[in-house]
């Protein structure tokens, strides 16, 4: 079989020059549209305690505000924060920190919520987890009734940084040492 070279003049068509115009412009719009289109946002879950499968089908808590992804940016950047000193009433790396400006200056950084100040009020924000639905990102509480002694961020394999006392500085610690142990253990999600 022998291939002819393409003769596109039979392929042409004749329509008046405006409506020729009026075509391209639309093909242009289309094409900066489509391209400035922003990413779909984050699922949003509302308020309760109980497991649900969001919109992208991932399986969350009712009333979380953070995507899984996000917890893990507050993880990483709390990471980043070890060695800080302890400063009572301290709420930022300059300053140093106290467990609950430490919380504070990581979740607001991180993410478009403003934590409350204080432990006994970060006890109550969020949504409470069940241990074993605890992950990346949550906040951990110590101590038993609705005031709380301390708190942290939950890290992943039984981890949390956290800023611990006066004379200290921001460390990661691990749940299973004998300190902790004998403490409650709460959880919340932000």
């Amino acid at each position: 079989m022998i291939l002819k070279e393409f003769d596109p003049s039979w392929a042409r068509v004749r329509l008046p020059k405006r409506i020729g115009q009026i075509c391209f412009t639309c093909v242009c719009v289309l094409a900066v549209v489509s391209c400035s289109t922003p990413p779909k946002p984050a699922p949003v879950v509302h308020l309760g305690a109980s497991p649900e499968i969001t919109q992208d089908g991932a399986q969350g808590i009712l009333g979380e505000r953070l995507s899984e992804s996000q917890a893990q940016e507050v993880a990483l950047f709390a990471f980043g924060l070890v060695g800080t000193p302890y400063h009572w009433g301290g709420n930022t790396p300059d300053t140093g920190f106290d467990c609950s400006g430490f919380i504070d200056y990581v979740v607001s950084h991180q993410t478009h919520l403003k934590p409350p100040r204080t432990v006994t009020q970060l006890r109550a924000w969020g949504v409470e987890v069940l241990p074993e639905q605890r992950r990346t990102g949550d906040l951990i509480f110590f101590g038993s009734g609705p005031t709380p002694t301390h708190a942290g961020i939950y890290v992943g394999k039984g981890r949390f940084v956290h800023a611990p006392s006066t004379g200290g500085v921001v460390h990661l610690s691990h749940l299973s040492d004998a300190y902790w142990q004998k403490l409650q253990v709460n959880y919340r999600r932000p």
